[in-house]
């Protein structure tokens, strides 16, 4: 097996590549599932082993952190990951088996396949989809603060669409009354205890991991450390892994002997979000708390985004 300092060597590659959250096209899959390709993994991966459905999903959600977290853990060697979101369990569900399949790289025994398309955390049909996979899948779920979360979907909007309405016209139903239009996705997304609902009826609450957004960047070895106990994966992440970026404001990858310079999320992570009415923002906390406490009780963690909002 490589050392974790090789592993990273090969894959810097893929903290270049900027793929936008949920826009994996048909084309960009055909390669990655085409013969000789490596599945949009590591090109250290050898042209051995086989393809295996995944182990392990990050199934959402969706600016919570997924890729950072998608491209820490594929700094562990014992991981294979697609750098594309496959979109299995939500789009291309009719293509079959065999087509997720081959999309897959080739992994040898005892490394673990992994894929992330965050779109699946909402997705009505994926817990059922997934559970007739394989029933012992581990699911990992990035959740981050929704008031947060939701103004960076929408800043990623924005950045595509220029043209779209401010972030309080779509918010509300009716300003006036102070009504939230749930039925906004960047709203709905962050209605966190709903979507796990769907989820708890399938899967055990002791196969998925609930990890931090924010303290992926604020602690990012610690919440690795969570998540490679999980996987059942010695740690080796670990702090020597991440840098700080003061710029961009979160951490970056690096060789953990320091020989070169830290590979960092592309362009479209970090976006400066637009400045938002403070009153809509208030509004938007007071709408999801009684979500945000559900949630905690569901998954016995308390994420502590309402002492966050009292410490501004």
């Amino acid at each position: 097996p490589l050392a974790p300092g090789e592993v990273i060597t090969a894959q810097s590659g893929a903290f270049e590549r900027d793929p936008q959250e949920s826009s994996t096209t048909d084309e960009e899959l055909s390669r990655a599932g085409s013969p000789g390709s490596r599945g949009g993994s590591s090109s250290t991966t050898p042209d051995y082993g086989e393809k295996r459905l995944p182990q392990a999903l990050i199934i959402g959600v969706k600016k919570g952190g997924t890729r950072a977290l998608l491209e820490a853990i594929r700094a562990h060697p014992d991981v294979r990951a697609v750098g594309t979101e496959p979109h299995f369990f939500d789009r291309n569900y009719e293509k079959g088996l065999e087509w997720y399949r081959n999309v897959m790289p080739k992994t040898l025994e005892g490394q673990i396949t992994m894929e992330k398309t965050p779109s699946y955390f909402v997705t009505n049909e994926a817990p059922r989809r997934i559970h007739s996979m394989a029933k012992d899948t581990k699911l990992i779920v990035v959740v981050r603060n929704p008031v947060t979360r939701a103004i960076s979907d929408y800043t990623q909007t924005l950045s595509k669409k220029p043209e779209i309405p401010t972030f309080e016209v779509l918010a509300f139903k009716n300003r006036t009354l102070g009504l939230i239009d749930a039925s906004w996705s960047a709203i709905r997304i962050g209605i966190y205890a709903l979507h796990l609902e769907n989820w708890l009826q399938y899967f055990p609450l002791s196969q998925i991991l609930f990890v931090s957004g924010e303290r992926l960047i604020t602690d990012p070895a610690g919440e690795m450390a969570k998540v490679q106990d999980f996987l059942g994966l010695k740690r080796i992440v670990t702090e020597k892994h991440f840098y700080f970026n003061k710029t961009k404001g979160f951490p970056c990858l690096k060789k953990p002997e320091d020989s070169s310079a830290p590979r960092c999320l592309g362009k479209s992570k970090g976006r400066t979000h637009p400045k938002i009415d403070p009153d809509v923002i208030h509004r938007l906390r007071k709408f999801y708390k009684p979500f945000n406490v559900m949630f905690y009780q569901m998954t016995g963690q308390d994420f502590q985004w309402e002492q966050e909002e009292s410490d501004k």
